[in-house]
């Protein structure tokens, strides 16, 4: 029987791993899909958020702010990729300025620090490519754009070198409440736990429903985008969002932090949780509205477009905390924007629920600190020199678009909770998030992982786990 088992390794349930994993208990995180951050946190706006839009006194407002303060410390101690770029939220009409005022106030209420309005002639200096019809525009300097994968990643990684257990391709199926804690049923067998952490995104109230009488619905909210190549990376500099309406925060522009421009998304409830195919029409809605703040986006520059799910709570608000009808089962649940932001935050606040009622102790060698895949593009040419010199494998560019070496991928394989995909392997090292999409490097990753994973041949890869292997075909004993 393990302490404490966690169901879902996505954000909330690596931050909650990660915070747990300070104390002396056995833990363990149990994952459907083939590697962690494989749901609603590889597909988001990848923002930081400043946390001025939730409302005042709720508790996405108060993890939202706490979350935004913790990041930069975060991303030095775990080694990700962040950037405090700011954000602002545009104006184009007079007659609705009214709404930047109210989310400045709203923000100075949640302890938002910095926020002020900015006039047209102050915008166009901040943002040559604002809309014309710009008027004005909310500015939050501790806005910022992160990398959802490494962060994700880090926080697994960082749990997992402190003792947490990871079990992927493990599907909850059913969960008993017993005398002594519960019987968590998988398609790899039984679980039994003591305490049951719900981080299971999208598939949150199926599990807390399993448990409780009172029901909760989460809301499969598609978004679409669209990301452009990194030659687009420079036409906005802040990320940019129009004024907020009821489904959202609307279409964003904004620089991701590895150079490309990512715009959406959008906001479609549907009833397929599984549902991240784009649309037509969504995607026409995200290049026609992110016209309304942004002028001129290279559209031929688009590289790529995805969808993801948001977890979105019939409330809209965070639901963390025991279940009154089922103790020891505590629901980390709805976790949409800004649950990327908030993450470490929600994870600090599960293990503080759990160690006071568990009464868990601090261990003595908590490994606070990870090194991330190490990057020659941000040595200098001598480092990077000596570094091939001692390891060629950094001298052999693998994705040409990204300029991924064996070196890296390398890396990604062998390290903690190591890829075992191509989808994992460009997760850790964006070998395939370049302008050809995989074109030229796929061929060469699956080679690296037939030869470094042990029993895997050409028909063991796959994308990203499950049915999507990439060599098919009936001769498959002969390889």
């Amino acid at each position: 029987m393990f302490d404490i088992v966690i169901i879902g390794a996505g954000v909330s349930g690596a931050a909650a791993a990660r915070e747990l994993s300070r104390y002396n208990a056995s833990i363990c995180v149990l994952e459907k899909a083939e590697d962690v951050c494989s749901g609603t946190s590889k597909a988001n706006s990848a923002i930081v958020h400043a946390g001025f839009d939730a409302a005042n006194g709720s508790l996405m407002a108060k993890l939202n702010v706490q979350g935004n303060k913790m990041m930069e410390q975060l991303s030095k101690d775990l080694d990700f990729p962040f950037k405090q770029n700011g954000s602002l939220v545009v104006c184009t009409d007079e007659s609705t300025r009214d709404g930047l005022q109210a989310l400045l106030e709203r923000g100075i209420k949640n302890g938002v620090e910095g926020l002020r309005i900015v006039e047209r002639e102050e915008l166009v200096e901040m943002e040559p490519n604002i809309s014309d019809e710009a008027v004005a525009a909310l500015y939050a300097p501790t806005g910022g754009i992160v990398c959802p994968f490494n962060l994700n990643i880090a926080l697994a990684e960082n749990a997992y070198v402190n003792g947490v257990e990871f079990r992927f391709n493990t599907e909850v199926t059913d969960i008993r409440k017993e005398e002594e804690g519960f019987t968590i049923c998988t398609n790899n067998g039984d679980v039994r736990a003591r305490y049951v952490v719900n981080a299971a995104g999208v598939y949150a109230d199926k599990f807390h429903n399993m448990v409780s009488e009172k029901k909760i619905n989460i809301i499969a909210r598609r978004g679409d985008y669209c990301l452009l190549d990194k030659t687009a990376g420079t036409h906005v500099s802040h990320t940019v969002f129009a004024l907020p309406t009821k489904m959202g925060k609307g279409i964003l522009v904004s620089p991701t932090i590895h150079g490309n421009l990512l715009i959406g998304p959008t906001a479609v409830d549907i009833e397929n949780k599984e549902g991240t195919n784009t649309t037509r029409e969504g995607l026409d809605e995200a290049i026609t509205k992110s016209a309304i703040t942004v002028k001129n986006i290279p559209m031929r520059q688009v590289i790529t477009s995805f969808a993801g799910l948001r977890a979105h709570e019939e409330g809209h608000e965070f639901i963390i905390g025991e279940v009154e009808d089922c103790p020891g089962f505590i629901d980390c649940a709805g976790i949409e924007s800004p649950g990327l932001t908030a993450s470490p935050a929600v994870g600090v606040m599960v293990a503080d629920i759990l160690q006071e009622k568990m009464g868990l102790t601090k261990k003595d060698n908590f490994i606070a600190t990870r090194k991330g895949v190490l990057n020659p593009e941000e040595m200098s040419l001598e480092e990077r020199n000596e570094l091939i010199k001692k390891n060629p494998a950094y001298g052999n560019i693998i994705c040409r678009c990204e300029m991924i070496t064996e070196g890296e991928i390398l890396d990604a394989i062998h390290r903690p909770l190591g890829a075992r995909s191509l989808d994992g392997v460009k997760r850790r090292t964006r070998a395939g998030m370049g302008r050809c999409q995989a074109g030229f490097c796929s061929p060469r990753t699956m080679e690296i992982l037939e030869r470094e994973v042990p029993g895997f041949t050409m028909y063991d890869v796959t994308k990203s786990g499950g049915e999507s292997a990439i060599v098919v075909g009936i001769n498959k004993d002969r390889i």
